[in-house]
């Protein structure tokens, strides 16, 4: 498959859609945070998610929604949680959604800390940080996506923490985007364009079992 066929969308996409689903799903997120308190479970905290997608008018679930506390931060989408874990006093959990809006889908991640673990907030915050740098970059400089990927394994290091190489980011647009098989950005040989490509960043302690996770679309700064 060719580059051009990766950035392929269907008939009906529309950026402006993209930019809406976009800030739904934000909405989505922020809305599930609120609902976080310690004691819930990952369960728990997915259960009270359908409120709030409702609540939002989502039409449907284009990846299930991802609730990781404590140790189950440093693990992928692909892993499984190891069950039981709760939200702590002072605890760490990051929340990633694929929710579909008007017809086009957004995808979107971020972690929060709970109590006052200095290390925890500093994860958290290091994953947002390293998605702007990451993203500056590509504003800048146009890389493609397997040097973003490179650059952005680099600043971590550089910044003290664990870069997880199985997160590479990956195509959205009007749903399902998986007819184009876009794949993964991490393996894109060409700068990716606006409002098509999710760049996803996770990070770990080097030595605690505590990471954080942030994703966003990548776009060019009007939005």
């Amino acid at each position: 498959m060719t580059d051009h066929n990766r950035e392929a969308v269907g008939q009906p996409f529309d950026p402006a859609r993209m930019q809406y689903a976009r800030a739904q799903s934000w909405a989505a997120l922020h809305g599930i945070r609120e609902r976080m308190h310690p004691g819930i479970s990952e369960d728990e905290a997915t259960t009270a998610a359908a409120d709030v997608f409702r609540d939002l008018g989502m039409e449907r679930l284009w990846h299930p929604p991802y609730v990781r506390i404590g140790p189950n931060t440093t693990k992928t989408y692909r892993e499984r949680s190891i069950p039981g874990v709760r939200l702590g006093e002072n605890d760490i959990f990051f929340i990633d959604l694929g929710l579909v809006f008007d017809g086009h889908e957004g995808d979107v991640g971020d972690t929060f800390v709970v109590g006052h673990v200095p290390e925890h907030q500093a994860c958290a915050q290091a994953a947002r940080d390293l998605f702007q740098e990451v993203a500056a970059k590509w504003r800048a400089e146009g890389l493609n996506g397997h040097n973003l990927y490179n650059y952005a394994q680099e600043r971590a290091e550089a910044m003290g923490w664990r870069f997880n190489h199985a997160v590479k980011g990956h195509r959205i647009s009007d749903f399902p985007h998986s007819v184009h098989k876009g794949g993964d950005l991490g393996d894109f040989g060409h700068s990716p364009s606006s409002g098509l490509w999710v760049l996803e960043i996770q990070i770990a302690h080097p030595t605690e079992p505590f990471g954080a996770f942030y994703e966003d679309l990548l776009t060019d700064p009007a939005h």
